[in-house]
């Protein structure tokens, strides 16, 4: 994506047509704003009239330098920045990073540990999704939904807090397994939450399926056909809402999903209504995985007994001397993994979450790098956007579910 705050006259012409460069066409800055988006975005618009020509996005309006930074610092205390990337998936991409440090040591994860992290990533899921469908409907009218939709995602928060003591940025899943076990009400508070979740769902769909106002703006707009997809790499609910049927999960099961029973929705039309329709259907489907590995939650331990890369247990700190060195060591030297490079990806709430981790057999990572969807699949608005209205704009924005935080990184 091409910064345009740094574009010559020269250059521009190369990014729009000769009509917009003879003033034929209409040149118009969108943002930088809050445009169906959870971040700052900046669309650069080519208009005929009120039909899109051209769109060029540019991003970078987030920057933070996550990259770099973590490689500065030892693998646990760089997890901590993995929270703030996606920030309506933090749970996916602590997991994300720390199966990366677990393939780069060979570091086992306990059953226990493994059940409870499907749990938490696939409640984050709903909760990602219940956002989008919550602040996508409001912008194309429907306020309703976003004060539905917030209800239920407060249940899961708290669900979060009950098991951290934080709503959000939790760094619960830990490299070897968890930061603790859960309460001993955890399953009879998600179990609630599994009850009252499929008669909100259906709640959702009275309200949308037959409101010709968000139909409307919703059907036959910002089209991505198959090929489309595959030419500009993109996944998640994106693509399955074109028919592919694609994810992670299933594909190259991680975490223990070969383990789990669930469908992949998808839809042919590859419209925006498609994409909402692909992300209500994912929400009963995690509901699905959860009630499963509630039922077979294995007894157990949480953490790796590795003790050469897991700190030990916060009970044998005030007895053992050798229990504290070994907590203080761990956190103010870290870890030493060997040298070598791995890769991991996990289907998250947007698509192909990647870590990219290298070792040079240091305490800190050498390298650092994250493939993340919303960079992706953001490549593909101008295709979804071109010959519709600039009305359309918001609503195909917001089908991708852009997090701007997870692309400028």
């Amino acid at each position: 994506m091409t910064d345009i705050r740094e574009v010559s006259v020269d250059e521009l012409r190369h990014l729009v047509s000769d009509r917009a460069m003879s003033g034929e066409t209409m040149l118009l800055n969108m943002g930088p704003q809050h445009p169906s988006t959870h971040g700052v975005l900046r669309l650069l618009l080519e208009l005929d009239g009120e039909v899109v020509v051209n769109v060029i996005p540019d991003i970078g309006f987030l920057h933070t330098g996550v990259e770099k930074t973590a490689e500065s610092k030892n693998y646990q205390q760089a997890e901590v920045m993995t929270d703030r990337l996606d920030y309506l998936n933090p749970m996916g991409n602590n997991l994300t990073y720390c199966l990366a440090v677990e393939k780069l040591t060979e570091l086992d994860v306990p059953p226990r540990a493994q059940a409870i992290r499907v749990i938490l990533a696939e409640l984050q899921r709903i909760s990602s999704h219940l956002l989008w469908l919550g602040t996508s409907a409001l912008d194309l009218g429907a306020m309703s939904m976003f004060l539905y939709c917030f209800r239920e995602r407060e249940l899961v928060l708290n669900i979060f807090e009950l098991v951290s003591g934080q709503r959000m940025m939790t760094t619960f899943i830990r490299p070897g397994g968890l930061w603790r076990d859960v309460p001993v009400e955890f399953e009879a508070t998600v179990r609630d939450f599994l009850k009252a979740m499929p008669r909100r769902i259906k709640e959702y769909d009275d309200l949308l399926e037959k409101n010709e106002i968000f139909l409307d703006r919703t059907k036959g707009i910002g089209i991505l056909t198959k090929e489309d997809c595959f030419q500009y790499g993109l996944s998640g609910p994106v693509i399955r809402g074109s028919g592919v049927a694609h994810d992670l999960r299933k594909k190259q099961p991680y975490s223990g999903y070969d383990l789990y029973d669930f469908d992949i929705p998808t839809h042919p039309e590859g419209d925006v209504y498609a994409r909402y329709r692909v992300r209500v259907e994912e929400m009963t489907q995690s509901l699905r995985i959860i009630e499963q590995a509630l039922n077979k939650l294995p007894y157990g331990p949480v953490r790796s007994n590795n003790r050469k890369y897991v700190p030990p247990p916060r009970s044998e700190i005030g007895v053992s001397m050798e229990a504290l060195i070994h907590h203080f060591k761990l956190w103010t030297e870290g870890f030493t993994p060997p040298a070598g490079h791995v890769y991991v990806a996990t289907e998250s709430p947007r698509g192909e979450l990647g870590v990219y981790m290298e070792s040079d057999g240091t305490a800190r990572p050498y390298r650092v790098h994250l493939v993340t969807p919303t960079f992706v699949n953001l490549q593909a608005v101008p295709v979804m956007s071109r010959k519709h209205y600039i009305a359309d704009l918001i609503g195909i924005v917001g089908s991708i579910d852009i997090v701007l935080g997870d692309a400028d990184r």
